[in-house]
């Protein structure tokens, strides 16, 4: 499967941050699909396929993930620590996208698995150009594992 075709799930409860990655996502050209949730529990529910997400046909399982690190019901080190503790998901990418430049999380999101950790940008120019740069190394570049379902 080539890489624009495996969905990307994006974790954000911040509706202005959605509306803005939604735009630099489609003026990167992003053609991937990408599902968005709003809590650390949806993002649970979807990767494992329970309840509404068990339609893997509707609900894909992603090769990518996003994850904000402040979401209600379960914030994104939550999620993090969740996936690493399901063998099935090691070789999932995920990619914490976050306000927080703080050491703190930064070392937290590292030692729970993410895969790199980036801090939103200010305006919706730099935030284009975040999305750009990740599009050509995560999408255009890496080779993603198979999936074994």
């Amino acid at each position: 499967m080539k890489n624009y075709q495996r969905a990307i799930l994006y974790v954000e409860d911040n509706p202005d941050d959605v509306f803005f990655m939604r735009r630099a996502l489609a003026e990167a050209k992003v053609e991937n699909p990408v599902h968005h949730l709003g809590s650390g529990r949806e993002a649970i529910d979807y990767l494992g396929g329970h309840g509404a997400y068990a339609d893997r046909s509707r609900f894909p399982f992603p090769a990518l993930v996003l994850l904000d690190l402040q979401l209600p019901q379960g914030n994104g080190l939550d999620v993090l620590r969740w996936i690493r503790s399901r063998p099935e998901f090691d070789s999932l990418l995920v990619i914490v996208l976050t306000s927080s430049a703080h050491p703190r999380d930064v070392d937290a999101a590292y030692t729970l698995g993410a895969r790199s950790y980036l801090v939103k940008p200010n305006t919706p120019e730099d935030l284009k150009l975040l999305v750009e740069s990740w599009k050509m190394y995560w999408i255009g570049h890496n080779q993603f594992p198979l999936r074994k379902e």
